[in-house]
């Protein structure tokens, strides 16, 4: 019996309240061993001793993009050393290489809407004979599958029109909710110039790909100046869409680090007992919940992450960097096993979705993942490793 009357309810399958969690916040602030332990038993009781992750290619077909945030360095602006506008010939010889590399997930990435601000990227579109940065999308998303590799996009606000064309290729597809603040949106704030940030536009996305049955990746940026109140509504914002749609396959959980020539460059990291605390009330609100944390971004103590909460590693490349934060090298995967073996568990490689999510596609998707995949709905380890 636990000493905190909450946690307890919760091991009873009790429904958290926001008030029940911001009071598990506050205990736990002081002495968060309880809450710990509680995550910890309910990710067991749920997900066993296995800890998963995703063997991907990261690529970065264009990183201009019309928002501005200030802790961000993935957008590039024309002329800088960092612009990516990716010809379809490279976008080719890139899936190429990591089915070589075999990688499972192609992960594409791309800037909010880049031609509504950037000649350049018109021009770039246009050259490669496209009307629209999503329609590049269709195509490269296909060209994936016939490379053997299965697509996950992440595109910023994409419409419903366009998510329901990108679903016929795309096993999954992402898009970072970060916080429902209003506040952090406003003058002076980390959101003020990004239009697409706005909680309402990212909901509303969100909410589209529930009605289309998309299996979504969706999460949360911890430590950008949230308060705990902001970030407990933003998980139970979570949670309420996929109680409502039953799409949201996993939550990752993004630790803020700093970086440099940006505004928020002298901001402190988040703390990570903060983040930690962050990660088991994740848990304790979603107990069935697949929730990741990237372990580059905790590249000391990623491991120590096993014992609070989570489930999965998110995607790891042996191929390319991390574009959005790319002063943090992926570990390698044998580490990565290594690590994840000394705290208790099995590491195993994942489609970009979950096997609880495979009705959510269509028959010819699930043909193509037949190939590789083994009794448990993961990949064949013979394949990834």
């Amino acid at each position: 019996m636990l000493k905190s009357e909450s946690l307890n309810n919760v091991l009873e399958n009790k429904i958290v309240s926001y008030e029940n969690a911001l009071q598990i916040y506050q205990d736990a602030k002081f002495n968060p061993s309880e809450l710990f332990s509680t995550a910890q038993n309910l990710r067991e009781k749920f997900k066993g001793k296995t800890v998963t992750f995703s063997k991907k290619a990261f690529i970065n077909l264009i990183n201009l993009c019309k928002d501005t945030c200030t802790y961000c360095t993935y957008k590039a602006e024309p002329g800088e050393e960092k612009l990516s506008l990716m010809s379809k010939q490279e976008v080719k010889q890139i899936l190429s290489l990591a089915k070589k590399y075999r990688c499972v997930e192609a992960l594409f990435v791309t800037g909010e809407r880049p031609e509504q601000k950037y000649q350049e990227a018109k021009d770039w579109l246009k050259k490669n004979g496209f009307k629209s940065t999503a329609e590049y999308l269709v195509h490269a998303s296909e060209w994936a599958l016939e490379a053997g590799l299965f697509p996950h996009t992440n595109a910023g606000n994409l419409t419903f029109d366009e998510m329901k064309e990108l679903q016929k290729t795309n096993v999954s597809m992402g898009l970072m909710l970060e916080n429902v603040s209003e506040r952090l949106s406003q003058k002076g704030m980390p959101h003020y110039l990004a239009a697409s940030k706005r909680p309402k536009a990212r909901l509303e996305v969100l909410e589209n790909s529930g009605k289309l049955k998309i299996p979504m990746t969706t999460g949360l940026l911890v430590g950008i100046g949230e308060t705990p109140e902001e970030i407990i509504s933003s998980i139970l914002a979570i949670k309420k869409l996929h109680e409502k749609y039953g799409n949201i396959q996993e939550i990752i959980l993004q630790n803020f680090q700093p970086k440099p020539d940006t505004k928020m460059s002298d901001f402190p990291s988040a703390e990570e007992n903060y983040f930690k605390i962050i990660v088991s009330i994740s848990r304790i609100i979603m107990p069935e919940m697949n929730i990741q944390i990237p372990p580059n971004l905790s590249p000391k103590s990623y491991q120590s992450f096993l014992s609070v909460g989570i489930s999965d590693w998110g995607g790891v490349s042996p191929l390319t960097p991390d574009y959005v934060n790319p002063e943090f090298s992926w570990p390698e995967i044998k580490k990565i096993e290594e690590n994840s073996k000394n705290a208790g568990f099995d590491l195993k490689c994942r489609f970009p979705i979950y096997p609880e999510f495979f009705s959510f596609i269509s028959k010819e998707l699930r043909d193509k993942m037949s190939v590789i995949e083994n009794e448990e709905g993961l990949v064949k380890e013979e394949y990834w490793r």
